[in-house]
């Protein structure tokens, strides 16, 4: 199957001679959610930008649904909704103005049946008469999923589309990003919330300073990249590492009742049986022990600070 998005060789440098991104190969799948990770300034809102024409590529190539961004603007973009940051409406227009006008502007028919059902399920229906500028922040993160909904976009782009919401706006919100999934939307999404992505995409891409360095499978990122940590239980707390066990890289956690080894899965011999033999040369008991996976945010940090 054909990509519904297909970046080759994407670059940007801005006027001030920031390189904010450095020749972006990427294809993003039709009706898969893709979590774009990065830490701030790592060009995430660049490569979205140039994608549904609001900046302008320095150079490469973007096509959309098969046509180019570029020569088929029109198309493109009336394939595209975008959730960006910033909360910018018009203050004094009503929500159902807002929203109905916001499909008017793709040359889409009126469809007031459409406009009440995305209101419905953003729980905004009954704010569809209340002024924008009467809404919490909250509402109004709300109102911009709406707007981008308005034309039954086949794409759909959330930048950080969950900053500054409460936890019960942001379960709303990813439970209606899944229900749109299952209708064959493409998403794409930004988020500092890493949970979110470990809990949502369907592939992972990792940006920084410009460059994609790593587009994964999420369950095969996991895995592949994952460690595993195991924690023993002391019966009696500990100072520090004895001297005898510093080639295991050990550390000590809750005040010195834990003592915790990080292990690769991927070797064929994790040095567990040989630990737990020393542990018990040393004199150290333990009363229990169990193991966990290194989790998406340890992963990210860990191929940031690789990149750079």
């Amino acid at each position: 199957m054909d990509p519904i998005i297909s970046i080759r060789n994407l670059s940007k440098t801005y006027a001030t001679g920031l390189e904010a991104l450095r020749n972006v190969d990427l294809d993003i799948d039709r009706g898969e959610i893709f979590a774009l990770l990065g830490p701030n300034g790592a060009g995430k809102t660049t490569l979205i930008g140039i994608v549904c024409g609001i900046v302008n590529a320095t150079a490469g190539t973007v096509s959309v649904d098969g046509f180019d961004i570029v020569r088929d603007y029109r198309k493109t973009r009336a394939r595209i909704g975008l959730v960006p940051q910033e909360l910018t409406t018009d203050a004094f227009e009503s929500v159902l103005h807002t929203v109905t006008f916001s499909r008017g502007l793709f040359g889409k028919p009126a469809d007031p049946a459409h406009i009440e059902r995305v209101l419905r399920a953003l729980s905004l229906w009954d704010k569809r008469d209340a002024r924008i500028m009467t809404l919490s922040g909250g509402m109004k993160r709300r109102l911009l999923i709406a707007k981008a909904l308005a034309h039954e976009p086949d794409i759909l782009f959330l930048d950080e589309p969950t900053a500054g919401v409460d936890v019960s706006l942001r379960q709303d919100m990813w439970n209606l990003v899944r229900r749109m999934r299952e209708t064959g939307v493409t998403i794409i999404l930004t988020t500092h919330y890493i949970e979110e992505a470990e809990d949502m995409a369907d592939r992972i891409g990792i940006i920084n300073g410009g460059r994609l360095i790593l587009v994964e499978d999420k369950a095969s990122l996991m895995l592949k990249l994952g460690r595993k940590r195991l924690v023993l239980h002391l019966a009696e707390p500990l100072d520090a590492v004895p001297p005898a066990l510093a080639a295991y890289d050990l550390q000590l956690g809750a005040g010195g009742c834990e003592l915790i080894y990080t292990y690769d899965t991927r070797k064929e011999r994790t040095g567990i049986t040989a630990l737990l033999n020393d542990i018990r040369e040393a004199g150290i008991g333990f009363r229990d022990l169990h193991t966990t996976q290194s989790s998406l945010e340890d992963i990210f940090v860990d191929l940031v600070k690789r990149s750079q």
